[in-house]
């Protein structure tokens, strides 16, 4: 069956404190690729293996963080069927329409917060500027690759206090499925939720923190653990503040290493991970196994880890 409706993460757009050292940290050290630069002083990147115009954005602020994350749907039909639906369930507050090329080579947007305070958005149409390689008789990857050259970017882990507003939003509105979740206590409190729209492990998640809209990571998938290491590499070569790694999730099973770009925001980079269908049960962490959860190897919690967001 083909995946309909929401198909997968389709950009984010980050604050950062200075452009200049942000755009060389996504593209030299990420290896991301430049594609735009807009009259509002925006710039535009994607991964290499993306075909879509641009998958991260980013803005100079006077703040770190992200402005929002916005989703691929199937078409202007399903957009506007969603954008419907969203506002009909009452789930979400601040809907707009944003009109089509405010963001460079994107058709219109529908924009709402969700319960989390977090800015989502969908969208239809983006312009398509390949890969750097042919549709007829590709190659394996393009000449030219930089850094840890992450083949698209994957999803976004996001904090915010009502949890429970947002899980059913993704879920019962959006189509999302529930791959993971930790839960606490003896009333079981969900406070981690992982939501996939496709067949990975999450396209999305969230975890519930006392404050509203905050961000975690940004996430970009490698082909392998050795690659993992790679970036591991590139990380100590280009002196980048690691934040933890290399190591291995519980949740989602994915070989990862955590990082800072210059602003403060933080990012992934990882790969592994199982498939994800339908049908799947959904998996269940419990908070006394939260360390084995987070940090497969280490089993033990990282403070920093789970408190540092922008």
């Amino acid at each position: 069956m083909a995946i309909t409706g929401v198909l997968r993460p389709g950009h984010v757009q980050l604050r950062v404190l200075d452009l200049k050292a942000a755009v060389q940290h996504y593209a030299e050290v990420l290896g991301l690729w430049e594609t735009g630069r807009d009259a509002q002083g925006r710039v535009y990147l994607k991964a290499w293996d993306e075909h879509d115009h641009h998958s991260v954005v980013l803005r100079e602020a006077d703040e770190a963080g992200m402005d929002f994350m916005g989703f691929r749907v199937d078409s202007p039909a399903t957009l506007k069927k969603l954008a419907a639906d969203v506002k009909a369930s009452g789930l979400a507050t601040n809907l707009q329409w944003v009109e089509a090329g405010e963001m460079l080579k994107t058709g219109e947007r529908f924009r709402f917060t969700v319960a989390t305070g977090h800015a989502i958005e969908l969208f239809a149409e983006k312009e398509q500027v390949g890969n750097g390689m042919p549709l007829v008789n590709p190659e394996v990857y393009p000449d030219g690759l930089k850094g840890m050259s992450p083949s698209r970017f994957d999803h976004c882990l996001l904090y915010g206090d009502d949890l429970d507003g947002t899980v059913k939003l993704f879920t019962e509105v959006l189509g999302f499925g529930l791959a993971e979740q930790v839960v606490a206590g003896p009333d079981k409190l969900q406070i981690a939720a992982f939501l996939t729209c496709s067949n990975k492990p999450h396209d999305v998640a969230f975890i519930r923190h006392p404050a509203k809209n905050k961000f975690h990571h940004a996430s970009f998938i490698l082909d392998n653990w050795g690659e993992v290491l790679k970036a591991a590499d590139i990380i100590t070569r280009k002196r980048v503040s690691l934040d933890i790694g290399p190591t291995r999730h519980g949740i989602t099973r994915g070989e990862t290493i955590y990082f800072f770009d210059p602003s403060g925001n933080r990012n992934e980079v990882f790969s592994g991970g199982y498939i994800s269908y339908p049908d799947r049960p959904t998996l269940t962490w419990t908070d006394d196994e939260l360390g084995r959860a987070i940090f497969y190897h280490d089993r033990k919690l990282n403070e920093a880890f789970l408190s540092v967001v922008t």
